[in-house]
């Protein structure tokens, strides 16, 4: 199994109405292997204080496994070699298999502590699969990446790539609930 590049996506949602979209379009970039959804936790405090706990992830079993054994070799590589390689990758495989998550039970508390009452927040640990083809040209071409950013609807305006009106709605869209700074 290649892994692609791997992002983490920290959301929040004010008043959130949830209706199955976000899973469903999770669900439908896996099933055309655009993206994998490696860990995701989901917490949601509703308007009286009460706590709902999510977790989401699109691995199989056998790419869970895999995806702990590579990322249990390449930790035990940084701290003690080839030794560490080979006892790394058998604990990651072993945690995986076991039903280990990226985000646990203690990372939920945390963003709960912090969540105002009627709100959510959502932790995504994304693997960009389509990317994997680019990156190997990329990196057969002996090149490698600087940096990543997404860029802002008001920016694309300025190159034409879409309208004053268009970035608007795209800017409102993505700030909607955003905390207002004081």
């Amino acid at each position: 199994m290649a892994i692609g590049p791997v992002q983490l996506i920290v959301l929040g949602f004010d008043h959130p109405d949830f209706r199955g979209e976000i899973i469903a379009e999770l669900e439908r970039l896996r099933r055309s292997d655009t993206v994998r959804v490696i860990d995701s936790l989901a917490v949601y405090k509703d308007k009286h204080g009460e706590m709902e706990v999510e977790h989401l992830s699109n691995l199989t079993r056998e790419e869970a496994v895999e995806l702990g054994s590579k990322v249990g070799a390449l930790i035990g590589l940084g701290i003690e070699g080839d030794k560490g390689m080979r006892e790394g990758a058998e604990a990651g495989a072993a945690a995986a298999a076991s039903g280990a998550r990226v985000f646990d039970e203690d990372e939920a508390w945390d963003v709960l502590a912090e969540l105002p009452a009627d709100s959510a927040a959502a932790l995504i640990l994304v693997e960009h699969h389509w990317a994997v083809p680019l990156r190997d040209a990329i990196m057969r071409a002996n090149g490698y990446r600087i940096g990543d950013a997404f860029i802002s609807p008001f920016d694309l305006v300025e190159i034409g790539l879409c309208t004053a009106e268009e970035a608007r709605r795209m800017a409102a869209m993505e700030s909607a609930g955003k905390p207002r700074r004081k």
